[in-house]
């Protein structure tokens, strides 16, 4: 009877391995069609016949290369990588505080690095200094790492994860107006740049952005495989997972710290974008019909990428040659799955 049942097991991990790696060959599918999209349509449209041929002549042989090369291959790249970011941290999070509605930007994690990259960003503009993108990622992660310790402090001290949720959101809220208020004071120069950054947007994306992102998201994603087992072992209570061996201390300091660097990736490059932290991770969930770590971890990451990808792509031709923020895109459709989820929880309960 025991035999029986390992074997019975056995086929239901092989099936559910076998059905996420349907699911990320997919999600793959789809990323390369939005990114030929993506190429293609623009203020400028490409025929496709003609996009292989542009990129392999390089970006200085015509006008139309330099369009594929330096303004949209970039922006893509980036929006895929900063997508993948933004729900990994979203399910970093979920994890952590067993929470399924749990992401930087209702925390308020985004909007405490947007303080901090905007107070950084008028101080160094203000001195006729340059705004680098190590300073701007410095400058995101202590607002992160801040934010993500107040939540925490918040979170010893509420007892209802309702009541965390609703702090988090007051912190994010407070977060913005003192945003709004150094805009409101700041010169000429840095309320331009504030303004274009602050909206949510992959535009002005250059491959320098592209290479140090990947760095930060590529080893982040690395370290989140390698902690699939006790990430696993985690989501059944946290006795248990002390049950098997598992430095529970050591695990919540490195979600932290992980969430914390991909949430400021995001806010850095792209300022804050909405919901993706949220909705990517339920969806990749539900296409795998699994919740564990090392199975949904890809396609956790190639949804976000999939979801912000797509939703960049309407935010810049929807209402061309006007283009919307694509935190604005990313709410629209992010929106009623937080709503669906929190009508299921109270379902349940």
């Amino acid at each position: 009877m025991g035999r029986t049942e390992a074997h019975r097991t056995a086929r239901t991990v092989d099936a559910r391995a076998a059905r996420a790696m349907v699911v990320c060959a997919a999600l793959v599918a789809a990323l390369a069609l939005l990114a030929l999209m993506s190429l293609c349509i623009g203020s400028a449209s490409i025929e496709l016949p003609d996009i292989w041929r542009l990129i392999a002549a390089g970006p200085a042989s015509s006008t139309e290369s330099c369009i594929i090369w330096d303004i949209r291959l970039p922006r893509i790249v980036t929006s895929i990588l900063l997508g993948g970011a933004l729900s990994l941290s979203g399910m970093l999070l979920q994890t952590f505080f067993n929470n399924p509605i749990a992401d930087p930007f209702v925390l308020g994690i985004s909007s405490g690095a947007r303080f901090t990259v905007a107070l950084t960003m008028i101080v160094v503009l203000g001195a006729n200094g340059i705004m680098g993108p190590w300073m701007s990622v410095a400058a995101a992660l202590t607002g992160s790492l801040a934010t993500m310790a107040l939540v925490l402090l918040i979170a010893r001290r509420v007892r209802t994860q309702s009541m965390l949720i609703v702090a988090g959101v007051m912190v994010g809220y407070i977060c913005s107006a003192a945003t709004n208020f150094l805009i409101a004071f700041a010169d000429d120069q840095s309320i331009v740049n504030l303004q274009n950054w602050s909206q949510g947007s992959f535009s002005g994306s250059r491959w320098s952005d592209a290479v140090l992102i990947a760095v930060f998201v590529v080893a982040a994603l690395g370290v989140v495989l390698a902690l699939s087992k006790p990430l696993g072992a985690y989501q059944l209570e946290e006795t248990y997972a002390r049950s098997v061996g598992v430095n529970v201390l050591a695990l919540r300091l490195a979600i932290v710290l992980i969430s914390s660097l991909l949430s400021a990736c995001v806010v850095a490059f792209a300022g804050p974008v909405s919901f993706v932290g949220i909705a990517a991770p339920h969806i990749a969930k539900l296409l795998c019909g699994t919740s564990r770590p090392l199975l949904v971890t890809p396609a956790c990451f190639l949804t976000g990428a999939v979801f912000c990808c797509g939703c960049d792509l309407i935010a810049r031709t929807l209402f061309s040659p006007v283009e919307l923020s694509v935190s604005a895109v990313t709410a629209v459709f992010g929106a009623p799955i937080v709503i669906a989820l929190m009508l299921k929880r109270k379902g349940m309960r």
